[in-house]
């Protein structure tokens, strides 16, 4: 647990220039408190303690507003920005170095029994207010843009935008610095009302040289 929670601090102080010690971000980071308190919650699960869990991941949510189901399982080096309004279901699972932001929500679309959550890979981005429903795999290295709804898979080094979220980027030069953009990614619906007016003015050309005959 302390070797998850030394991770969590140092991958905070890389990523977040608002940080400006591991001290500071220790006591006032309810991001941090939210998967100590989840990983307190995770071993007494673990342990058939499951009343006392779940007691403890709701008052986890009250304090951080973060509400992690005490069954989901979190990798290290996790980085929930803000946190607020982010929910992890039950069989969701959450890969190393992986950022989260607000309002994040990595669900279920039904009431199907066993795995209905997602497994997130190592180093995965998340933007703010973004879904993520369905028992499937969003590979390493992935990005997804904020208030994205990703119905599907998600292969590694992928990028997934809109509603719902289509694959715009794959492939790429692996870094090992975290790609944090949330800003610059393709738009698929201005790309295909781009296409349409190319191919209209086209057509109005077409036509004026057909009357002009």
């Amino acid at each position: 647990m302390f070797d998850n929670l030394r991770a969590d601090l140092n991958v905070i102080k890389e990523r977040d220039p608002a940080a400006r010690s591991k001290l500071e971000i220790f006591l006032l980071y309810s991001g941090v408190h939210a998967l100590i308190g989840h990983r307190m919650a995770h071993w007494f699960y673990r342990h058939h303690m499951k009343f006392l869990a779940r007691w403890i991941s709701q008052a986890n949510r009250f304090w951080t507003g973060v509400e992690i189901h005490p069954a989901a399982k979190i990798g290290k080096g996790v980085m929930i920005d803000h946190g607020m309004g982010i929910v992890i279901g039950e069989t969701a699972e959450v890969g190393d170095y992986c950022t989260l932001y607000q309002g994040v929500t990595l669900g279920g679309t039904g009431k199907d029994v066993g795995k209905r959550h997602p497994t997130i890979g190592n180093n995965v981005m998340i933007g703010a207010g973004a879904k993520v429903l369905g028992p499937f795999k969003v590979g390493d290295h992935a990005k997804i843009a904020a208030n994205a709804v990703v119905l599907d898979e998600v292969p590694e080094h992928c990028t997934a935008v809109g509603v719902p979220a289509r694959i715009v980027r794959c492939g790429g030069k692996r870094t090992c610095e975290a790609d944090l953009d949330q800003v610059h990614m393709p738009d698929p619906t201005a790309q295909e009302l781009c296409a349409l007016r190319i191919r209209l003015e086209r057509l109005e050309k077409a036509l004026e040289e057909t009357q002009n005959k």
